[in-house]
């Protein structure tokens, strides 16, 4: 049987084309004033998944690799 893919993971990852993980990072929605502008200007990168976390990331999305 094909193995799934887990959804909330495919929304909150994706790919960059060297087949890095990138996220958006958290805390950036609502109550954003009081965050400094420095932090709310850090929001807006996206950030590489941590080498510590790939092999979760490659068992929840086996088809996205």
């Amino acid at each position: 049987m094909k193995q799934k893919s887990h959804s909330g993971m495919k929304k909150r990852i994706h790919f960059s084309s060297g087949g890095k993980a990138k996220f958006r990072k958290p805390c950036r929605n609502h109550l954003l004033f009081g965050k400094s502008k420095r932090q709310k200007r850090s929001f807006r990168k996206g950030v590489n998944a941590d080498e510590t976390n790939v092999s979760e990331i490659k068992r929840l999305l086996p088809n996205y690799l």
